[in-house]
């Protein structure tokens, strides 16, 4: 199943989604590079070639990790960083536990069946304190909602075929909340002379998140 998923992968990569492509590629990069830090071991989940981990791969030790072999090999040649190669839905990572300082998941939980077991996998690889940082696409902002309405998915979260969950601002907060703790979200995109801050789960385009492993959880809701 993983094999033919990555040909799905590699060939949407080739079409829409091409090699230097992501959305919200600079406010993206400058929020996690502000988030991470230095001095971090990082695994960069969904890395492809490379395009936001360029944004915190100094004075960091960052693996990059993707079903996609054909953009590992590129972020490998760019950025001479470590690479795994395997399915983040499959059982078996080649991860041991407690193992990151950081995990970083740039727009990769909506690809997944069951992201909020995800989360709960990377809390365990994740070390005492470690973080997990991403994004998601706000696929309830206002403005697709009244997409929604008329049944239209053009530009909209619904429109990438590769998108198989959708996540509103409180959904996302439960489900960060649920496996880890200190959660903060963030708005990305569509400054609206000022009203996102105010009304983010409405106005912003995507949404960042920054979420701790705290000690407290080792040994409870990380093991279900």
């Amino acid at each position: 199943m993983s094999g033919i998923l990555e040909n799905i992968y590699q060939e949407h990569h080739r079409g829409k989604r091409r090699g230097g492509f992501a959305m919200l590629e600079k406010e993206r990069g400058a929020l996690f590079k502000k988030l991470i830090g230095t001095g971090k071991k990082v695994l960069d989940l969904g890395c492809r070639d490379g395009v936001i981990t360029k944004y915190f791969v100094e004075g960091n030790d960052v693996t990059g990790a993707d079903i996609d072999s054909e953009a590992l090999k590129n972020v490998q040649k760019n950025f001479g960083i470590e690479i795994l190669h395997f399915d983040v839905q499959s059982d078996d990572w080649p991860i041991q536990s407690e193992s990151f300082d950081v995990v970083v998941a740039g727009e990769l939980l909506e690809h997944l069946y069951f992201p909020a077991e995800i989360v709960a996998r990377i809390g365990r690889i994740l070390k005492c304190r470690g973080l997990f940082i991403g994004s998601v696409p706000n696929a309830f902002a206002l403005k697709n909602r009244i997409k929604y309405l008329f049944a239209v998915k053009n530009k909209t979260p619904l429109e990438d075929p590769m998108h198989i969950n959708h996540f509103s601002w409180r959904e996302l907060g439960d489900i960060l909340n649920r496996h880890l703790t200190e959660v903060k979200l963030y708005s990305l995109g569509n400054p609206h002379f000022g009203l996102t801050s105010k009304f983010p789960a409405l106005l912003a385009h995507s949404i960042a998140f920054c979420a701790k492993k705290d000690a407290g959880l080792i040994g409870s809701n990380l093991r279900k």
